[in-house]
């Protein structure tokens, strides 16, 4: 046990962390353990590799992600801020790279091999954009001389430039979307409502008749007609699961199902646990979410209630996203799904998202302004 006299550095952290959000994070990625169990060993044995190739590689990313999580909470506001501009100036430069040395997948090019690893500089992206954003922000709220809107839409149009170039559309909506509730929560003027709104439908339009791909998949989610292979036995799992499942590795579609372990491991949660495992990993999602909102409706902080908010915002988006595909509720897109699917890159990035949220969260003492002189010459004359 901690004791609560202890001044060291890990007893502060202990005692001002939220415990709430700490235990939430740790169920999620034990659960992201758990499925990579039933999802990844099919997918290994189908492209013949060991069978459990996949969750091994899941549990040694799990060891940095644990450490990231845990250590970036550590970190005060200000150190938040340093380590988020320094991931965003790397992302970008890795971005960009890319584009001319990147894998190129299914047509894209989102990954790049750096020291014989494979990373998705986009995913370290987001959480760092966020708290740029959210820094801008709140400097436009503190001196409104600062254009710190400004700078931020000219930064949400870099990063979705580069997002589009790689192609990446389901990235660029979610970091569209989480940068959209950031700017409505700052207090986005009407006009600016107005006129992002339009432009965010000529964006739309302009995608789907620029990205052949986009528009086949939109047109498949609304005909229900052409290549709906993985939505198909994302809802048979879901169906086969019923309320209590089938029971562990006794579910059978998954081994049909090409990418269980990544964008439908929720399928596959569904078919082997039941809705009722569904359900409890929608609840954990949904707990951070409005815990994370809740918390920072009452920071005074500007940067802090912006920072907050953007990064449960994301969180949240990326997460019903993935739940929506596996449900045919979306089109299909390329998203995991927070800390439980298989992606190194992925789990990485929101185990420091993540910690940048207990980080903002700690109990921070109150900073009381010392009494005025003339207060206190008053209070003198009063007792005299």
């Amino acid at each position: 046990m901690i004791s609560r006299t202890d001044r060291s550095l890990v007893a502060n952290w202990w005692w001002t962390v939220d415990r709430w959000f700490l235990a939430a994070f740790l169920l999620l990625m034990g659960t992201g353990v758990v499925l990579s169990f039933a999802a990844s060993p099919a997918v290994a044995e189908r492209i013949g590799l060991d069978s459990f190739h996949f969750v091994t590689r899941q549990i040694i990313y799990m060891v940095p992600a644990l450490m990231l999580l845990i250590g970036v909470s550590f970190l005060d506001l200000r150190q938040v801020r340093r380590v988020a501009l320094l991931m965003f100036v790397l992302s970008l430069l890795l971005m960009v790279a890319t584009l001319f040395m990147g894998m190129e997948v299914k047509g894209s090019r989102r990954w790049i091999y750096l020291f014989g690893i494979s990373i998705q500089p986009s995913e370290y992206l987001k959480p760092a954009f966020v708290i740029i954003c959210a820094w801008l922000f709140a400097e436009h709220a503190r001196q409104p001389e600062i254009p710190g809107n400004l700078f931020a839409i000219l930064l949400l149009g870099l990063v979705a430039a580069l997002l589009v170039a790689q192609p990446d559309l389901g990235q660029t909506i979610l970091v569209l979307g989480t940068w959209g509730a950031m700017f409505f929560i700052a207090g986005m003027p009407w006009l600016w409502i107005i006129v992002l709104g339009a432009v965010g439908i000529v964006g739309a339009m302009g995608a789907y008749a620029t990205f052949p791909h986009v528009a086949e998949r939109i047109n498949r989610f609304i005909t229900g007609e052409g290549d709906t292979y993985q939505v198909d036995m994302s809802l048979e799992a879901l169906t086969r699961g019923g309320w209590l499942g089938q029971g562990p590795g006794e579910g059978s579609v998954k081994r049909i199902l090409p990418d269980s372990h990544t964008d439908f491991v929720f399928a596959v949660a569904g078919e082997e646990f039941g809705i009722v495992m569904c359900l409890l990993v929608l609840s954990l999602f949904a707990f951070v979410v409005l815990r994370g909102l809740m918390l920072a409706r009452r920071e005074e902080d500007d940067f802090s209630r912006y920072a907050l908010s953007g990064l449960v915002i994301l969180f949240g988006f990326q997460s019903i996203i993935n739940m929506a595909v596996n449900v045919r509720l979306m089109p299909a897109k390329g998203m995991t799904l927070p800390f439980i699917s298989y992606g190194g890159s992925s789990l990485l990035a929101m185990a420091i998202a993540m910690g940048m949220v207990l980080a903002l969260t700690r109990r921070r003492p109150e900073k009381r302004r010392p009494a005025s002189i003339s207060s206190m010459s008053g209070r003198a004359a009063t007792a005299g």
